[in-house]
């Protein structure tokens, strides 16, 4: 996926404020699982947020992250305390929820 502007980012974390995290990152960190967990997510909802459990440390959720977008090719919209809101647009345009605003929006 390419690289998200800073006002789509924003735009992203203003539609994802009101979500529920969706998947959340216990002991065990990044594993095979949670890579299943996070993309099966992304494409039903396009936009999630996950919550980091048993990581506090700034590094250590960045890493993890980091590793997330890896794996799915989502892109992170953010982190805010112990969420990380990621997003990935639907293959499908038909089954597309959100619209990016673009430049001259």
């Amino acid at each position: 996926m390419e690289d998200l502007k800073g006002y789509q980012k924003k735009y992203l974390r203003g539609l994802a404020h009101g979500l529920k995290p969706v998947v959340f990152v216990g002991q065990k960190g990044f594993t095979d699982a949670l890579v299943r967990e996070v993309g099966g997510a992304l494409k039903t909802h396009e936009l999630i947020k996950v919550k980091f459990v048993d990581f506090k440390e700034k590094d250590q959720k960045e890493t993890i992250a980091a590793s997330i977008v890896a794996a799915t090719g989502a892109a992170m919209a953010g982190m805010i305390g112990h969420m990380a809101i990621f997003y990935l647009r639907h293959p499908d345009p038909d089954k597309r929820k959100i619209k990016l605003p673009t430049q001259s929006e």
